[in-house]
C-alpha cells in the first residue's frame, strides 16, 4: 500500500511539485524569520557573552537591560570587593561616544573602559596585537569588522581603507592610537566596539560625577552565585545579576518593549498560513483527481485506516522533502548574509519549532483531504 501511495502521489507531477513548493516557502518563511529574530535577541546581550570572564554584574538597581547605563561611583567597586565570597571586583566603563576619523567624518562609538591594572572584561580573541598593549599611551584596541567598515577610511573613488594598528582617531576631542583589532559579536546596534582602559575612557568620557558603569565580580571556589548575590545587594543597595539572569532580563526588555516580536511573529503567522492555503488546496485537488482510485480500494475492502494512513504518508513526504528544501534555502541565506548586519541564527530548537510547524501545517492538509475519503463510496467507482 505504501508504494501505491507514492506512486499515486507522484503520478500527477505538476500537483506533487506544487504542494512542495507551498511547504518549502512556509519553510523558509518560518525558518528565517525566526532565525533573524534569535538573531537580533542574541545581539541584545552580546557584550555579556564577550565578557566571559566574571561570575556577577553589579549595577544600579534601576537598570533594566545591559545597555540601560546608570552610572555608579567608583567606590563601589571597593564595597562589592569587601563582601564575603568575593574573590575579586574590578569597575568596567562603557558608553557611547563620537569618534572623529582621520578623514573627518564622525562615527558614534561602543567605548568600553577596562580595569587598568588587570584588563579584566577585554575582548574574547585578538586577531592583532594583545591585550596588554592597551597600557601604551592613548591605546585602543577595535573591532575587526569595524576596521573594514564604518571606522575605515573612504577614498574619494569611494573605495575604503581599512583601519590599522598605528593609526589615530579622535575620540572626543583625544587621541586614540590603535594599538590592536579583537574580534567580537556584533551588537544590537551595529556601531563599532572600541576598548580602551578605564582611567583612560574616563578622559575620552564627558566629565561626570559618576563614570563607572558596572562591577564585575568573581566568586570564591564554593561559593554558591544566588546567595553571593544577595550578599552583594544586601550589603551595597545595589542590583547583582549572574551573566545568565542579566541575559534573561535584557530578552525580556525587548520581548516587552519593542516592537521586534511582533513584527516577526506576524511573518511567522503569514507564513503558517500561506502553507496550509497552498498546501491544504493543492493536496485536497490531488484528493479529487485520485478519488476513483481510493474508491477502488474501498471497493477492494481497504479498510478507512488504511487509506488513512496511505493519505499520511503522502503528507510526511512532501513535508519532509518541502522542510528540506526550506531549512536548506534558509541556512544558505544565513551563510550568505551572516556575516554582514543581518544578525542569523539557527539554533537546533529553532529546527524543531519549524519542523513541528511544517508537520502541523501538512496535518491539516491532510486532514482535508481524509474526510473526503473516509466519506467516499465504493460505489463511485462504477459512476461514469
Amino acid at each position: 500500500m505504501n508504494f501505491i501511495a507514492l506512486k499515486m502521489l507522484m503520478g500527477n507531477r505538476a500537483k506533487y511539485l506544487g504542494i512542495i513548493f507551498g511547504l518549502a516557502f512556509a519553510s523558509l518563511l518560518i525558518t528565517q524569520q525566526s532565525s533573524i529574530f534569535v538573531g537580533l535577541m542574541t545581539r541584545t546581550f552580546s557584550f555579556l557573552t564577550d565578557t566571559s570572564l566574571p561570575d556577577i554584574w553589579v549595577v544600579d538597581k534601576r537598570v533594566q537591560y545591559v545597555d540601560d547605563l546608570k552610572p555608579l561611583k567608583e567606590t563601589e567597586s571597593l564595597r562589592v570587593r569587601g563582601v564575603e565570597g568575593v574573590a575579586w571586583a574590578v569597575p568596567l566603563y562603557k558608553g557611547m561616544l563620537k569618534a572623529r576619523l582621520p578623514n573627518g567624518n564622525f562615527q558614534t562609538c561602543n567605548v568600553i573602559g577596562l580595569d587598568d591594572e588587570t584588563l579584566i572584561g577585554g575582548p574574547p580573541k585578538m586577531v592583532e596585537g594583545k591585550l596588554a598593549d592597551l597600557r601604551q599611551n592613548d591605546a585602543v584596541i577595535v573591532d575587526s569588522i569595524s576596521v573594514k567598515g564604518k571606522l575605515a577610511r573612504v577614498l574619494p573613488d569611494g573605495r575604503r581603507v581599512p583601519l590599522k594598528i598605528g593609526n589615530t582617531m579622535e575620540l572626543n576631542d583625544h587621541r586614540a592610537i590603535v594599538v590592536g583589532i579583537c574580534q567580537v559579536q556584533r551588537p544590537f546596534q551595529s556601531q563599532p566596539v572600541v576598548y580602551t582602559t578605564f582611567s583612560r575612557a574616563t578622559v575620552f568620557a564627558p566629565r561626570e560625577r559618576k563614570l563607572m558603569s558596572f562591577v564585575l565580580a568573581k566568586a570564591k571556589p564554593g561559593q554558591k552565585l544566588h546567595e553571593l548575590c544577595q550578599r552583594i545587594e544586601k550589603r551595597t543597595g545595589l542590583a547583582a545579576y549572574t551573566p545568565e539572569k542579566f541575559k534573561d532580563l535584557t530578552v525580556k526588555y525587548y520581548m516587552k518593549y519593542t516592537g521586534i516580536p511582533v513584527n516577526f511573529g506576524i511573518t511567522v503567522v503569514l507564513g503558517f498560513v500561506v502553507g496550509i492555503a497552498i498546501a491544504g488546496q493543492t493536496f485536497y485537488n490531488f484528493t479529487l483527481d485520485n478519488i476513483r482510485y481510493f474508491g477502488t480500494l474501498k471497493a477492494m475492502g481497504t479498510t478507512d485506516l488504511m487509506l488513512l494512513r496511505m493519505i499520511l504518508l503522502q503528507a510526511a513526504m512532501v513535508g519532509s522533502i518541502g522542510y528540506g528544501l526550506g531549512v536548506g534555502v534558509a541556512s544558505a541565506l544565513g551563510s550568505l548574509f551572516g556575516k554582514t548586519e543581518l544578525s542569523f541564527r539557527m539554533p537546533w530548537q529553532l529546527l524543531l519549532f519549524s519542523a513541528v510547524a511544517v508537520m502541523i501545517i501538512c496535518t491539516a492538509s491532510a486532514a482535508i483531504s481524509i474526510r473526503k475519503v473516509v466519506r467516499l463510496e465504493p460505489a463511485i467507482v462504477f459512476k461514469s
